[in-house]
């Protein structure tokens, strides 16, 4: 199965997707909460018939898994919402802003723009997890995604 990592770096990744997108540096990702719920979670009218990526439609859902897999949420000021040319190209009317809701910034070390090998690196803070990694322990087996609590 594909982990939440993975799609979301196939997301921001693909010319398709709008409401993920790379920061200016490559090294954080953008979400538009209301354009994200309308394209990726099937809230809104034009949600018919698509596939549930995510297995929900709540927004909240979202954020939990960005933490649970170690992803630091950012103050997003005007400055760095400007986008990078480098790692989104703008749509053909060259608008680059995001007008519609709440923008939120993401961050993780292992998450970088050309750097797929470092997603590997990206494990689920689980309880037991996490007293590993401040034990300073490599942790290595996950649960999978559908098993969720």
């Amino acid at each position: 199965p594909c982990t939440f990592p993975m799609k979301l770096w196939l997301l921001v990744n693909s010319p398709c997707v709008h409401s993920v997108r790379w920061d200016a540096r490559g090294e954080g990702l953008f979400i538009d909460q209301a354009l994200f719920e309308q394209e990726l979670l099937g809230v809104g009218p034009s949600a018919a018939g698509k596939e549930e990526l995510f297995k929900t439609k709540n927004f909240g859902s979202i954020i939990r898994q960005l933490n649970l897999y170690g992803f630091h949420k950012l103050t997003v000021s005007p400055a760095s919402s400007t986008v990078g040319s480098r790692p989104r190209p703008a749509t053909a009317g060259g608008d680059t802003s995001y007008a519609d809701g709440p923008l939120h910034h993401f961050w993780s070390p292992h998450f970088r723009y050309g750097r797929p090998d470092l997603l590997v690196k990206i494990k689920r803070l689980t309880k037991a997890n996490k007293e590993k990694l401040d034990a300073g322990l490599e942790v290595t087996s996950r649960l999978p995604d559908d098993l969720q609590y």
